[in-house]
């Protein structure tokens, strides 16, 4: 049975443990993948760093399927919206802790070494 993605969970706990410690979400997003709308202006190598503290942000909703806010740009207000799927990372910007997403269809191939074959594996992110 195939289950649902695990990210829009992650990053709704993770963004919730980084508010409780005071300190302020970011993310990193492709802005290169479908549907992702973003200010191109502050696109770099084809990703974006964005703030999405309560601070920075109106109306944040992370959805299953789609993570979307207001908030200005330059002094421009825009709505942001982005598959979550695009989401490559969530982090605290004071210390950088917090996840990286493997890219979609970047998931590992199972390992061929015996009874371990097709475990999941987690990576710790400092």
């Amino acid at each position: 049975m195939k289950m649902t993605s695990s990210r829009p969970y992650l990053l709704r706990a993770l963004h919730e443990w980084i508010l409780d410690n005071s300190l302020t979400p970011y993310i990193l997003v492709n802005a290169e993948q479908s549907g992702v709308e973003v200010p191109r202006q502050f696109v770099d190598d084809g990703k974006i760093v964005l703030n999405i503290a309560p601070r920075a942000v109106n109306a944040l909703l992370i959805g299953n399927d789609w993570l979307s806010f207001d908030a200005r740009f330059g002094g421009s207000p825009m709505t942001v919206q982005v598959p979550v799927g695009a989401v490559l990372a969530v982090y605290a910007k004071e210390n950088g802790q917090g996840m990286v997403f493997a890219e979609e269809g970047d998931e590992p191939p199972p390992s061929d070494s015996g009874p371990e074959r097709g475990r999941p594996r987690l990576k710790v992110v400092k």
